[in-house]
């Protein structure tokens, strides 16, 4: 048999435009799936409701448009999929890996012995981990986790670990304002979508252990992971929604100029793009970058997008 085709995806928020870092994001993966001859899908992870904004999302489908690209299928949408989500969490309740919690954060905030994991995160103690206690009514469901490393080897950044237990404890895979949480709809729209190779920037990575072990429980097949660098903004820091000018379209004709963006983004991605490529247009730059992709020459560290 041969091996299976790639199918790879870009999955962006609709809360504001498309900016450098997902225009980087966009372009890797693109330049993952179709290098190898796969599929390349979109998804809308629409799901946090309050957060999106209204005609963000064909905003982003036009400028993808704009600078040469064309996605495989349909556009699935997160906010649409609510039963697919709602029968994952029905499973890992039957099967004892999720559980109601009753504690807010707020709560588990005051607990004096509450420890912090990663980044300050509060790690969840395990109130409500044997059932709820008397009084408490359900504000959330929570995945049980275990106290053994999840190891994987991202494509990019090499051998990782993470100690779920320690890190964060049981997390939460419905929030208690209702809607479902990224990990578990991210993990079951891969699957359903099929999947097999999630490129995204590496602000994400540290999800990537929460989401295979949800692939464990739920009995799915994890895909091969790549984590890109971050576009740093003014002062090093990851590239803020709040940064003046992080809308790729902010003060530039996309229509005549994109291919300048493409290009930066291309040797951004340590791809090495020749200076006449600059002026062609986008669909021959794409193709220029599926032509001559290097995954070894792929930088680790975060840095400035080139000319910013």
């Amino acid at each position: 048999m041969g091996e299976k085709r790639v199918i790879g995806r870009f999955a962006p928020s609709p809360t504001g435009p498309l900016h450098l870092g997902s225009l980087v994001a966009a372009l890797g993966s693109w330049l993952f799936a179709r290098s190898s001859g796969g599929l390349w899908l979109m998804r809308m992870e629409d799901l946090d409701t309050p957060r999106v904004v209204p005609g963000m999302a064909d905003d982003i489908l036009r400028t993808l448009e704009i600078l040469g690209f064309a996605w495989d299928g349909a556009v699935v949408r997160q906010s649409s999929r609510g039963e697919a989500y709602e029968a994952a969490l029905a499973k890992l309740l039957r099967t004892g890996m999720a559980y109601p919690c009753g504690c807010s954060r707020a709560e588990i905030a005051r607990i004096g012995s509450a420890p912090h994991g990663r980044d300050h995160e509060l790690r969840y103690p395990g109130l409500c981990r044997g059932g709820l206690p008397p009084g408490k009514i359900p504000r959330s469901f929570r995945v049980r986790v275990t106290d053994e490393p999840v190891f994987f080897v991202d494509g990019v950044m090499g051998e990782l670990s993470e100690n779920l237990a320690e890190s964060c404890g049981d997390f939460v895979v419905k929030r208690a304002d209702g809607p479902f949480a990224y990990h578990l709809a991210v993990v079951v729209d891969d699957e359903e979508m099929g999947v097999n190779q999630v490129v995204r920037g590496a602000d994400l990575l540290h999800s990537t252990p929460r989401q295979i072990h949800l692939q464990w429980l739920l009995g799915y097949e994890a895909p091969a992971y790549f984590h890109l660098p971050l576009v740093t903004g003014p002062g090093g820091h990851k590239l803020s929604k709040r940064d003046n000018a992080v809308s790729i379209a902010a003060g530039r004709d996309l229509q005549r100029n994109g291919g300048l963006l493409l290009s930066a983004a291309l040797e951004f991605l340590g791809q090495s793009p020749p200076p006449t490529l600059d002026k062609a247009p986008c669909r021959e730059i794409l193709a220029w970058g599926i032509a001559n992709f290097s995954l070894n020459a792929i930088p680790r560290r975060p840095a400035p997008f080139p000319g910013h």
